[in-house]
Parts: structure tokens; C-alpha cells; sequence
């Protein structure tokens, strides 16, 4: 061996493998859910796809919103799904890109419905919201706040529940999930839900997407956004989809 081939072999340094990534959700039917003791959904599957697709294996964790935001917020190699995205998250995450449509009302119970003819109109009214989710912060960066207009919970169905019960007047929540919640609970949502007032402000971005923590490196990134891309356009996508609406 020359000198300078053993040179060469002493600097040699293998690559880095790639760390491992945790990715984090919230029960948000029919998006993410647990059923039966197993994590599904439309949302779930399209990332479960995406995971195959990028030839990576990672854990799937539902917890309350609050706890999965914060997690992604602060952890690096952390993927948070479903979420919205904002102007005003736009730089806390990396973004990788949209995985459902979705479409966003203040809503009332048809047993006592609230006309509105805009979002100023709302604050007359109590509205149910879930723990740091888009809805929430949405009202607040308007100046609702918890405790006066807004009641905050961790659950989405408690917040259906809610509304039927009277304890709140409206109730901000993405069109599929709220249809969703309303049918578990037994309920024909034509019959008990009202679309008071349309926030199409939060259905700018296009529905719910994909993100990675700031920390995460931008390589991975870029892995998750090819591998999204090839499943939008290899068909997997669209018979995703098809099965969940």
C-alpha cells in the first residue's frame, strides 16, 4: 500500500446515518384515529406511505395536540401530522407538504343556531376549541380569548359533545372531522350541525400537511418530499383518499 493510499484509508469516515425520527399526531378523525388499538386514518396512511416510500421505519404516536406541537417545536427529527399551515407557523417548522383537503366553519347545533355574517359576530357567542390547534389560534390571534369566548378542551369529541349539550354556541372545526364526530355519536350531522360562518383563511396552505421540527436536517426533508411527491403521483395518493371520503 503507497503512503498515500493509506493516507486515504486512515481519513476515510463512513456516512452518518440518518437519526431517527419520531413522528407525532393527535386523534383527529377520520384524518388520524385510533381504532381497535391501532393508529389509521386518511392522514395515517398517506404518511405510513411515505415512510415505505423513503425506505424509513419510524413509531407513530397519538397525544393530545398540545403535547405533539410542543414536541415538534422544540425536538429536532420530530414529523408532526395533521397540521395546518400558517403564516404564522410558517417558520417554525419545515414544511413537507399537503396530505388532505380540508375545510374550516364556526359551527352551531341546529337546535339553536347562530347566524353569522361575520367572524367579529362570534364573539358574542362561546365557542369550543381544541388545546393550541389551528382553530384556536386562529380565534386568538383575533383577539377571542379562552375563558371569556373560548372554552378549550383536548378532544375533539368532547367539543361535539358540547355543542349538542348547549355549553357552548359554536364550535370552529375542519368539515370531515366534525361530520365524522357527529355520526359516531349517532347523530345525522345534515340534521344537528349548522355551518354558521366558512374561515376559508384557514384553507389558504390547502388542507392539512406534513412538517418536520426546525432542527430537523434539511436532507430528511428533502427525502420526505420526494417520497411524498412519487405517492401523489404513482396513484397511491388518490386510492388513499378515495377509501376515506
Amino acid at each position: 500500500m503507497t503512503a498515500d493510499a493509506a493516507r486515504a484509508e486512515s481519513i476515510h469516515v463512513e456516512p452518518v446515518p440518518a437519526q431517527p425520527i419520531h413522528v407525532v399526531t393527535e386523534e383527529l378523525p377520520p384524518y388520524n384515529m385510533t381504532r381497535d388499538g391501532v393508529l389509521t386514518g386518511m392522514s395515517t396512511e398517506v404518511v405510513q406511505a411515505v415512510l415505505k416510500q423513503a425506505n424509513m421505519q419510524a413509531p407513530i404516536q397519538s397525544m393530545p395536540w398540545a403535547r405533539a406541537y410542543d414536541l415538534a417545536l422544540h425536538t429536532p427529527n420530530v414529523l408532526i401530522y395533521s397540521i395546518t399551515r400558517t403564516a404564522e407557523r410558517e417558520h417554525l417548522f419545515k414544511w413537507v407538504g399537503t396530505i388532505a383537503a380540508s375545510r374550516w366553519y364556526l359551527y352551531s347545533s341546529a337546535s339553536h343556531p347562530v347566524r353569522l355574517l361575520a367572524l367579529d359576530d362570534a364573539r358574542d357567542w362561546q365557542t369550543a376549541t381544541v388545546n393550541e390547534d389551528v382553530g384556536e389560534q386562529y380565534l386568538m390571534a383575533r383577539k377571542f380569548q379562552i375563558g371569556q369566548q373560548l372554552q378549550s378542551s383536548n378532544r375533539y369529541a368532547f367539543n361535539y359533545q358540547k355543542l349538542q349539550s348547549g355549553h357552548v354556541d359554536l364550535w370552529i372545526s375542519d368539515e370531515l372531522n366534525a361530520y365524522y364526530l357527529a355520526r359516531q355519536a349517532g347523530d345525522d350531522p345534515a340534521r344537528t350541525l349548522v355551518q354558521s360562518l366558512r374561515v376559508p383563511e384557514l384553507e389558504d396552505a390547502g388542507g392539512f400537511s406534513m412538517a418536520f421540527s426546525a432542527g430537523t436536517p434539511d436532507t430528511t426533508v428533502q427525502l420526505f418530499q420526494k417520497a411524498l411527491d412519487t405517492v401523489r403521483a404513482n396513484g397511491t395518493y388518490d386510492a388513499i383518499a378515495r377509501k376515506w371520503q
